[in-house]
């Protein structure tokens, strides 16, 4: 199997002044692209060369599993914004956060800390557990949630390379205004 780099619904230029054409040129095109590479490089001869992701980040250790956890990681991250993102969730997946958090200012307040206080790189998620109730976890570096069992619903990359162009080492103002380009019908369909 190869993998190739999922296109964007959206033009690079469409998520500014969030996030800029530039750091989409480095964090999609060269980043991302360079996770697809590397594991479609590792992958032949082994037991996952014709496996799926989820697979690779259940079973895999080492560059494979790195590089596979982290092609799945951007991917579900850049298949969450939209250009006319923003705003709060509706419907069952709205009450849910109520039932579980307090209501959405509070989950928002609880998952921008967990995205600003994760030591080093990785990422924060919002994810479901198989009792039906939602939490917040944090993974370093290529961590993934699939790996524990959990369903992810919603993550935010703190890894510097999403955002050190645009915001240098300011990581809260970066997670401050993700909420803005969240497509909050993609998230919900997840839940």
């Amino acid at each position: 199997m190869t993998f190739e780099l999922p296109k964007l619904s959206y033009g690079l230029d469409k998520l500014t002044p969030t996030i800029s054409r530039q750091t989409l040129e480095f964090h999609y095109g060269k980043h991302h692209q360079a996770y697809v590479n590397n594991l479609n490089n590792l992958v032949p001869g082994t037991k996952f060369e014709n496996a799926p992701l989820e697979t690779i980040i259940r079973e895999a250790d080492g560059g494979i599993f790195n590089n596979g956890a982290q092609v799945w990681n951007h991917t579900f991250y850049f298949q969450s914004f939209s250009p006319s993102g923003g705003g709060e969730p509706t419907g069952v997946f709205a009450e849910a956060i109520k039932k579980d958090f307090g209501g959405f200012s509070d989950f928002k307040e609880k998952f921008s800390k967990a995205a600003v206080t994760l030591f080093g790189s990785g990422w924060a998620w919002l994810v479901k557990k198989q009792d039906g109730k939602l939490e917040i976890v944090q993974e370093p570096n290529a961590g993934n949630p699939l790996r524990n069992g959990l369903k992810p619903i919603l993550t935010f990359d703190v890894w510097e390379h999403a955002y050190y162009l645009d915001y240098q080492n300011r990581r809260p103002d970066y997670v401050a205004a993700l909420w803005n380009l969240i497509d909050w019908k993609i998230i919900e369909s997840r839940f």
